[in-house]
């Protein structure tokens, strides 16, 4: 283990002797590292912070204030087993992030891991529940949490006061408006708000993640089958990968609605301006 350099670390600061940190690895006062952590280089613990091993931080991560990772499922069925949280490199946990470790393989359907990407944004009180995996570059705003065994895509927005239901997944590049909630599968690129209501496609998000003009029109298309059209889905389904499967964000649209185990909101559950009106809304503004 590399030597800890006691000008990094805070004399308040309590570090197990199980831990494992990086050289250049911050620690701010009262933090609290237990157990078999191990902290890549670069990251900054920041002060009133708990990490509790078994925990994995990759580099450059900087963890604010009261922030919790690796604390105890909150599930009537843990029962204190060693599990895990795995946190890969450049995230940004802000005042009192919630992060729990997975639970137990054999435990119905436990992971024994909760496992977080790469350069995500979770901001002040936001939580990631037990057994969650959650992609690269995605923006949890303020409060914003998701259920147990929740898989959200790359890029994916949550805004603040959002809410995802357990056993649910978050499509690649979609949006959860504020103050909602979703007890349904939220496909790659759509945009929902309320409770279960679908309202557009995020179409900024797609053009600043480097997807051409044509494929974000096939997407609106594909979108309109279901919402507009009020096709069946399996039907929408044929016709969106005949049409536009030269595409892959329509394939990777159909593959996962076609592998949903909750299922998507259907047509009766659209509303807004008008598809594509209310697609304009960002990253930022929808953080805000």
């Amino acid at each position: 283990m590399p030597a800890r350099d006691p000008a990094l670390i805070h004399p308040t600061a309590v570090v197990s002797e199980a831990a494992q940190l990086a050289p250049d690895v911050r620690v701010g006062p009262f933090a609290v590292i237990e157990g078999d952590v191990r902290v890549g280089a670069g990251t900054v613990v920041g002060p009133q912070t708990h990490l509790i091993g078994p925990l994995t931080l990759g580099a450059n991560n900087h963890v604010g204030t009261g922030t919790v990772l690796g604390g105890a499922p909150q599930h009537l069925g843990y029962k204190g087993e060693p599990t895990t949280v795995e946190v890969g490199d450049g995230n940004t946990f802000r005042e009192h992030v919630t992060v729990h470790r997975g639970m137990p393989v054999g435990v119905g359907p436990g992971t024994g891991t909760t496992r977080v990407g790469h350069r995500n944004l979770f901001m002040a009180g936001s939580h990631v529940a037990h057994d969650c995996v959650v992609g690269n570059e995605c923006l949890f705003a303020n409060a914003a949490v998701i259920g147990g065994h929740v898989v959200v895509g790359d890029r994916a927005l949550l805004s603040g006061n959002s809410a995802v239901h357990q056993f649910c997944r978050v499509g690649r590049l979609a949006l959860l408006s504020g103050a909602s909630a979703s007890s349904k599968d939220i496909p790659p690129f759509w945009v929902m708000q309320e409770v279960n209501w679908v309202c557009g496609v995020n179409t900024i998000g797609m053009r600043r993640a480097g997807i051409a003009s044509p494929e974000i029109q096939a997407v609106r298309r594909a979108f309109s089958l279901i919402y507009k059209d009020k096709m069946p889905i399996p039907v929408a389904l044929m016709k969106m990968e005949a049409e536009w499967g030269q595409f892959a964000a329509v394939r990777e649209l159909a593959q996962f609605i076609r592998t949903s185990k909750r299922g998507i909101c259907g047509g009766h559950r659209f509303h807004g301006h008008g598809e594509g009106e209310g697609d304009g809304e960002t990253r930022e503004s929808a953080a805000a």
